[in-house]
């Protein structure tokens, strides 16, 4: 989504979320090929009012902040493959604690990672 003052932001409504999630494009070979709106607003960003890749954008965020605002938003909301919810969203905090500590080990100028 591109944002620019003059720019009205608006959720997805829960039938465009669903008619997004059941749409899906198929190839010449047959692969199912991700729809369009399942890679620009998936449920678990398009929840919120500000989608967080709107807000890191809006407030020109350096990497490690948008990051932490990224998995803060999402966890509890996404389910990763062979995870179940509660796994996934103990994966997206781990995720914030670690771009936490990231941070704290260049600004104590350690090495980062």
């Amino acid at each position: 989504m591109c944002y620019n003052k003059n720019t009205k932001i608006r959720p997805m409504t829960k039938g465009e979320r669903n008619r997004a999630r059941v749409r899906s494009e198929f190839n010449k070979e047959g692969d199912v090929m991700l729809d369009n709106a399942v890679v620009r607003n998936p449920d678990h960003y398009s929840r919120w009012k500000i989608e967080p890749i709107t807000f890191v954008m809006m407030n020109s965020f350096e990497f490690w902040r948008g990051n932490i605002i990224k998995y803060a938003s999402r966890a509890g909301y996404k389910k990763y493959d062979n995870m179940d919810m509660l796994e996934s969203e103990i994966t997206d905090l781990k995720k914030v604690i670690r771009y936490c500590e990231m941070r704290i080990n260049e600004l104590e100028g350690e090495d980062i990672l």
